[in-house]
């Protein structure tokens, strides 16, 4: 993302009930317009943005791109959607809540519509069946590794600010919430923030030590067939990022690559942003700096495209 800080400062907010008392303007979810011949598709159940593969390509890479707490279709992938397709990859940039006839809230969402998007994708012409890949940043990461474990059939897994278990969902009206996601209707197993966290942070890593004795909440990535290329920044201030993708290559082993950058934080993932704008300034809001995640995107999103193209 670019990286839209509001919308993942205020899930960190309400996910408190002490710090839900701060004021705080949260914009509704963006609904993005497709760049560079993409089209709106409003389709089989699904609201996304799509761009076909060049109409030269024989079998063009193609990727699910989910984005995080944002909701809708945020222009922050929306970028990372651009840019991939330049490189002549297809991509599906899916909005799971906060679009219309979506869940409003990031809450109890069903793991079959990422299911049904993937369905959508294969029968898209131009598209090469054995690469296919999906993509995602923060929450748009839990979903992304939850739903390779349900794929044997992807080729390719990328997620920036990653998690490496099921977490609380999110109401940006301060409502309360159960788990992010659902299988046939039952909500997943998910870890609580910790009882006596003082911030979003400490929430999530007093939450994430208790996951040895809550291990029906961990993500089973051992089940992922696919290679993992996991993005972190090691001074993230939401979740601990690195340490959470850490725990993903301990279970995945050589099939799991982590890269991890210093001076980073929860905004580390996407192409790197120009110096003289708002989004470059908002870089360091959930950690590092500016100039380190900029840096830290600079490097790692070559190699996400090459890792997607193999």
């Amino acid at each position: 993302m670019t990286w839209l800080a509001p919308p993942l400062i205020a899930s960190a907010i309400f996910a408190f009930p002490a710090l839900a008392q701060q004021p705080f303007h949260v914009p509704p979810p963006e609904l993005v317009q497709p760049s560079n011949g993409g089209i709106r598709i409003e389709e089989d159940g699904l609201v996304a943005n799509w761009y076909a593969a060049p109409s030269d390509a024989k079998k063009a890479p193609v990727v699910l791109l989910l984005g995080g707490s944002e909701g809708g279709i945020g222009s922050g992938a929306a970028r990372q959607a651009t840019d991939l397709s330049a490189h002549d990859i297809a991509v599906l940039q899916l909005a799971y809540f906060g679009a219309p006839g979506l869940p409003s809230k990031l809450d109890l969402v069903p793991l079959s519509y990422f299911d049904e998007a993937l369905a959508w994708i294969k029968r898209q012409p131009g598209v090469d069946p054995r690469r296919i890949a999906i993509v995602g940043a923060s929450k748009g990461a839990e979903a992304a590794l939850l739903i390779a474990t349900r794929h044997p059939e992807l080729h390719a897994v990328v997620v920036g600010a990653p998690s490496a278990a099921v977490w609380p969902g999110i109401d940006f009206s301060g409502g309360a919430t159960g788990s992010s996601w659902t299988v046939d209707g039952r909500p997943l197993p998910y870890l609580r923030y910790g009882s006596e966290a003082t911030s979003t942070f400490d929430g999530y890593l007093t939450g994430l030590a208790a996951l040895p004795t809550h291990r029906d909440a961990a993500i089973p990535v051992e089940r992922i067939k696919a290679r993992v290329m996991l993005i972190c920044g090691r001074a993230d201030t939401l979740w601990p990022s690195c340490p959470m993708a850490d725990l993903v290559k301990r279970k995945m082993g050589k099939a799991a690559l982590v890269l991890a950058y210093d001076d980073a934080g929860h905004a580390v993932f996407g192409p790197p942003v120009q110096t003289d704008t708002a989004g470059y300034r908002s870089l360091a809001s959930l950690g590092g700096t500016s100039e380190g995640n900029n840096r830290a995107r600079g490097d790692a999103w070559p190699k996400v495209v090459t890792f997607l193209q193999r």
